[in-house]
């Protein structure tokens, strides 16, 4: 065979071979977890049931690092702030480090409340159920992630608990009224997400990139904006990261979130008055401005996450493990460092080798993202769940990430149709006079402040009466254009049916895998 020829076959293969070493560290790090389990209990009863249980956990594990992590830094390598291998590395050390140092001791067995376990019979069936909700979850997660859908790990597992405990003690042992709380997170946390990372970008247009002077705007502006996200950021770790540790409550947070953020305040003003070269007077020299803060943002939201999120794998795990050592079913149970270990290195491997695609899909598939708009989406997350704390709404971290995504995009389709509208007015109150005056006066108005460019406008409604220069229709035509360009919307409509079908899917599948196990384990 000719040298061409096996290159080409080589070619063809390499994707192939990739998804096979990836597939292959998988299934040595779920054996690793078995045989490590086994050899920790070998004369525990019921240490068959442990055993695959941790696999599944393991196996968890890694769908929750595949799929959930990539909100976390998506936005900052989509805005090319980090690389995709930074972003990994990055994400996967503090994904592990928040598990693994802010965790927890103990962890609730029942996520969210959702089922009665007084309602479930014996141990045994407490285990299975526990089994099937975990299994349908990481099933669940697994198949959104290769489809490339963005969804929320603890709907899933909610989903999964709800529906086996449904199997196994029928309608009543769910209660309806906390389930309704988690389908209004369904809306809540995009809404609110995407309008504080709306809401923060036209700011940062606003008082930066809407002047005359971009560059005098951003040594001011910049360092107030990143202080903010510092306080933001301090405030959300002591609430969801460190009060797993130290219990602190929500004054005190805010108290210590105000000291670093007018600290960072100061280190910004004083890195920018440092810099060797002068910030260029553009949007391109102030994004540079927003790499640090990026980076440190994807390493603080993926250190929450770790400390939060590590719970809907090993929460049911800890449960099992429980029932298996001690009996009785457990509505907190405490976590061996075995199990914690499972979590964290399941996240984090699960990340390295399945989470790019997710990274990319929310980094750049569903709109363009450059260093000022992923900063605002960062915010988002942290005010957001700030909020929701102080006022006991129920959200999810990656429908807020999501929905700040979605913000950032819309705000800029809206911004970019009221910008083309102007400039078609500013034309149409000239129409007939010399085109060089013309091009003048649109060149003075794209220098022109936001507060001079509204002036500009009033003084040519003042001058030429205040019929519109164009029909709705047209308006409507324009609108339509750039919300095609700015925002997919095949991505939009795949990501929120994920979400719809998230919580029913993953019960389904759990109530069908309830009823096989146990018919598999009744004698």
């Amino acid at each position: 065979m000719e040298l061409e020829q096996l290159n080409a076959i080589e070619r063809a293969t390499r994707y192939g071979r990739a998804e096979v070493f990836r597939f292959g560290l998988a299934v040595l790090f779920i054996a690793g977890i078995m045989l490590y389990v086994r050899s920790i209990g070998a004369d525990a009863p019921n240490m068959v049931i442990l055993v695959a249980a941790a696999m599944i956990g393991g196996y968890m594990a890694m769908n929750i690092g595949a799929n959930d992590v990539a909100n976390n830094v998506g936005p900052a390598v989509g805005s090319k702030a980090l690389t995709l291998a930074g972003a990994i590395a990055i994400a996967a050390i503090f994904e592990a480090s928040g598990a693994l140092i802010a965790g927890g001791d103990v962890v609730s067995t029942i996520k969210k409340g959702i089922i009665d376990p007084a309602l479930i019979g014996d141990s045994d069936t407490f285990i299975w159920l526990m089994i099937a909700a975990l299994l349908a979850a990481a099933l669940w997660l697994n198949a959104a992630t290769y489809v490339g859908a963005p969804v929320s790990t603890t709907h899933s597992i909610v989903g999964g608990v709800m529906g086996a405990g449904i199997a196994a003690g029928g309608v009543d042992i769910v209660d309806w009224g906390q389930f309704g709380q988690i389908a209004a997170s369904w809306v809540i946390s995009p809404v609110l997400g995407g309008a504080i990372a709306a809401l923060t970008l036209y700011l940062i247009k606003r008082r930066i990139t809407y002047q005359r002077d971009i560059a005098s705007a951003a040594k001011y502006n910049v360092p107030l904006f990143v202080a903010f996200m510092a306080w933001a950021f301090a405030t959300y770790l002591a609430i969801k990261g460190l009060g797993k540790i130290v219990d602190i409550g929500m004054l005190p947070a805010v108290v210590l979130g105000a000291i670093i953020g007018l600290i960072v305040w100061w280190l910004t003003k004083w890195f920018i008055a440092r810099l060797r070269t002068e910030v260029e007077n553009s949007k391109a020299g102030v994004d540079g401005l927003f790499t640090f803060p990026l980076i440190f943002s994807a390493a603080l939201l993926s250190f929450a996450h770790g400390a939060n999120d590590v719970a809907n794998a090993v929460g049911p795990l800890a449960a099992i493990n429980e029932a298996v050592l001690q009996g009785g079913v457990a509505t907190k149970a405490a976590i061996p460092t075995w199990v914690m270990l499972v979590g964290a290195l399941g996240i984090a491997l699960g990340l390295a080798l399945f989470g790019p695609k997710l990274i990319r899909t929310v980094g750049s598939e569903i709109t363009e993202l450059d260093r000022m708009r992923a900063f605002c989406i960062a915010m988002a997350a942290a005010i957001t769940v700030i909020i929701a704390s102080q006022l006991g709404l129920p959200v999810s971290s990656t429908h807020i990430a999501i929905g700040g995504v979605f913000g950032v995009g819309f705000l800029r389709e809206h911004l970019k149709t009221t910008y083309r509208r102007k400039i078609d007015e500013i034309e149409a109150h000239h129409a007939g006079q010399d085109r060089a005056i013309v091009e003048r006066l649109l060149e003075e108005f794209n220098a022109a402040s936001f507060e001079e460019k509204g002036r500009i406008l009033e003084d040519l409604k003042q001058k030429n009466g205040h019929a519109a220069p164009i029909s709705k229709s047209e308006r409507k035509g324009l609108k339509k254009v750039y919300r095609q360009e700015l925002v997919k919307r095949s991505a939009v409509f795949k990501i929120v049916a994920a979400w719809l079908i998230t919580v029913p899917l993953s019960g389904a599948l759990a109530a069908v895998l309830f009823f096989t196990i146990r018919g598999m384990l009744l004698p």
